[in-house]
């Protein structure tokens, strides 16, 4: 596996006298997939919002590319190229799917109109979205606005993608497209962070799963060994089928 580009080395973050992410390490190597998974209050969105900068960390460091990036505002990190998609779709609901890609692209990226228009096509081919470039996105069903959350984190150019829960509100005949779509991303030389509940995404689409509880990390491991450790067999799995 190549080295990392992302590294979380014992991270912490406390809201009063609550503990939200304790001590928590792992990192991402480059073309890598992580699934991360727990219940809910876990944590998950929390870590999430730490790498992402909308949270400083009381003690820890996040390294990005070998940078230090702890302190960084989330624009500077978003520029430096790491993006993230909502696990409930947050597009600019008056614009259709090419203005949401267009602004993502202008004011996420810093690219100017011209440019910004010239990279549309390929994203809108890459999440199937060209059947809906003018379609405005509160009209959408739900599959097509999380292919959108994908397609305006895409505008941005990241190398690393931090994608919260995809798979949520889809069925099963929607799922096998929203994995291909992910593993493409993958292909094309972004690392993943997958943040998810449903458990086929995590036997099919990631390499790695990192299994967090109460804040802290309990397992962590291919998803074959994870899906065989009792305390996560126990206290998650049994639980989410």
């Amino acid at each position: 596996m190549n080295e990392p580009i992302l590294t979380i080395d014992n991270v912490s973050k406390r809201f009063g006298g609550l503990v939200a992410v304790s001590e928590v390490s792992f990192s991402l190597a480059a073309g890598q997939i992580l699934g991360l998974m727990g219940p809910n209050g876990a944590g998950k969105t929390t870590l999430v919002n730490l790498i992402c900068g909308f949270y400083k960390p009381d003690s820890g460091i996040i390294r990005f590319k070998g940078r230090d990036i702890t302190s960084l505002p989330a624009h500077k990190v978003s520029h430096s190229g790491l993006a993230r998609t909502y696990q409930i779709p947050q597009p600019f609901g008056e614009l259709t799917v090419m203005q949401n890609i267009l602004v993502a692209a202008m004011y996420g990226k810093g690219m100017n109109q011209a440019a910004a228009e010239h990279i549309v096509p390929e994203i809108l081919e890459r999440t199937d979205l060209v059947d809906k470039r003018d379609i405005i996105a509160k009209d959408m069903p739900t599959i097509a606005l999380k292919r959108l959350e994908v397609a305006r984190a895409l505008a941005v150019d990241p190398k690393v993608l931090l994608v919260d829960e995809a798979a949520a509100g889809l069925n099963e005949s929607e799922l096998p497209r929203m994995l291909e779509i992910l593993e493409n991303i993958r292909q094309s030389g972004v690392s993943l962070i997958l943040i998810e509940h449903v458990m086929k995404v995590m036997r099919e689409a990631v390499d790695t799963i990192l299994v967090i509880d109460e804040g802290s990390a309990i397992a962590e491991g291919t998803p074959e060994e994870v899906m065989k450790n009792q305390k996560v067999i126990e206290c998650y799995l049994g639980c989410a089928e």
